[in-house]
């Protein structure tokens, strides 16, 4: 659970800018669990501008061609200490620190073929030209059949150790699957004597096939391209949801990407400054689905500017409780425009979530038994904190479609495009 910058500044973040984030989360959100703070791409670029990347970037670059921080956004970097002082800080405010990096070895590094720490190969002889991003112009791929590549990898880590970082997401490592990639990362990383949790992205058309890979080596990984303010984004990841989260727990996380909502887009890749486009119920909608689904939270828009109402999403600690204690999470439901998720606590507890995609309102005659909720215990809607009653249902009837007579039904009227997070006892 944390912050990223991304939805909001794109390429061009600042240290200030990660500063207030930090401070408004160690304030305002760590007692609920937010804990991580992320720089996201770019952080190496002087000239970095929204809206995409610079071809032929000028990237700031050690002597042993790894990147380092830009020192006029990020001034504490200044003189060698690269994110060491930024990550010292964010420690302070008892929060953790991450950062983006990219798989691949930097063209710049290649093109003055400087020496790789720890080896006695050089960045020409360990790039590989044929395997390059197809979407970022600032790397080569690296050559895994030559040892060098592997030290590469392994003098980075050893640097982000060195700074003291905390969480790291990998991008360009799953669309194509570069299997070779993601385990000599994995190995640098429990080689450099730090701690630090890996992040694997984008998630385009990622296979449940790989599972077991995954497991093996990240503690989490998108399955899905980058998500944004739109209720088609939204949407896309039910399906996606309904595949991966059976598989989420302790043995790795999928990820539905960052939460677009608040204030985003302040220099960002898509769109101008604004307030996400999602209405009030879509964006409880999206929150819903991510902690049902156990996904791992970022949030993408800049706190300090964030209106309240949408802050107030991030501190609902009774939903946040499904994320933290719930297991075996599942959909239990799919027809037309309605969608049933469930998932147990571990002192009988029993959580139902129920979304209606469609365009229009949706009353809804929930039967208990369906969704393994107890009749006799008393069931609460978690957004609103209101009761909602189980009545007996005696004969067939429109108001009771679907519930047979001698059931409990919940009757629920969910908006557009809308959710309802219930908490009961289990049947």
């Amino acid at each position: 659970m944390g912050w990223n910058s991304w939805d909001c500044y794109g390429t061009t973040v600042t240290e200030a800018e990660v500063l207030a984030n930090a401070e408004f989360m160690a304030e305002h959100l760590a007692p609920f669990g937010w804990d991580t703070v992320v720089v996201d791409i770019d952080w190496s670029d002087p000239g970095a501008r929204a809206h995409g990347y610079n071809l032929g970037a000028a990237l700031e670059l050690d002597g042993f061609g790894r990147l380092i921080p830009d020192p006029v956004r990020f001034p504490s970097a200044a003189g060698g200490a690269g994110f060491g002082p930024l990550a010292e800080r964010i420690h302070a405010l008892g929060l953790r620190f991450g950062i983006h990096t990219m798989r691949g070895i930097p063209r710049l590094a290649v093109e003055r073929d400087l020496p790789i720490h720890g080896s006695d190969a050089t960045a020409a002889q360990v790039a590989d030209r044929t395997n390059a991003c197809e979407w970022n112009p600032h790397l080569w791929g690296l050559d895994h059949t030559r040892p060098g590549a592997q030290a590469y990898y392994d003098s980075t880590l050893d640097l982000y150790a060195a700074w003291g970082v905390d969480f790291i997401k990998c991008d360009d490592m799953l669309w194509p699957y570069q299997a070779a990639d993601i385990e000599a990362y994995a190995r640098a990383i429990a080689g450099c004597g730090r701690a630090i949790e890996l992040s694997l992205s984008p998630g385009r058309d990622l296979s449940l096939e790989r599972l077991e890979h995954l497991r093996e080596h990240a503690t989490m990984w998108r399955i899905c391209d980058d998500l944004w303010d739109r209720w088609p984004d939204v949407e896309a990841n039910f399906a996606r949801f309904a595949r991966w989260a059976p598989h989420a727990g302790e043995r790795g996380w999928p990820d539905g990407d960052m939460l677009p909502l608040g204030r985003i887009g302040l220099r960002a890749e898509v769109g101008d400054p604004r307030d996400d486009r999602l209405t009030p119920a879509e964006r409880r909608t999206l929150v819903t689905l991510w902690v049902i689904a156990r996904s791992p939270l970022m949030i993408g828009g800049d706190l300090p500017s964030t209106d309240r109402a949408t802050i107030a999403l991030f501190t609902n600690a009774d939903v946040l409780e499904v994320l933290a204690r719930s297991h075996g999470n599942r959909e239990v439901f799919r027809e037309g425009p309605l969608v049933v998720w469930t998932a147990d606590g571990p002192e009988r507890e029993r959580w139902v979530a129920v979304f209606n995609l469609g365009a229009d309102p949706l009353r809804v005659p929930l039967d208990a038994g369906n969704v393994g909720l107890d009749p006799e215990a008393p069931v609460r809607e978690l957004w609103t904190g209101d009761t909602v009653a189980a009545a007996p249902v005696r004969e067939q009837s429109d108001a009771h479609r679907g519930v047979a007579p001698g059931s409990a039904a919940l009757h629920l009227c969910i908006e557009a495009h809308g959710a309802v997070l219930l908490r009961g006892r289990g049947a």
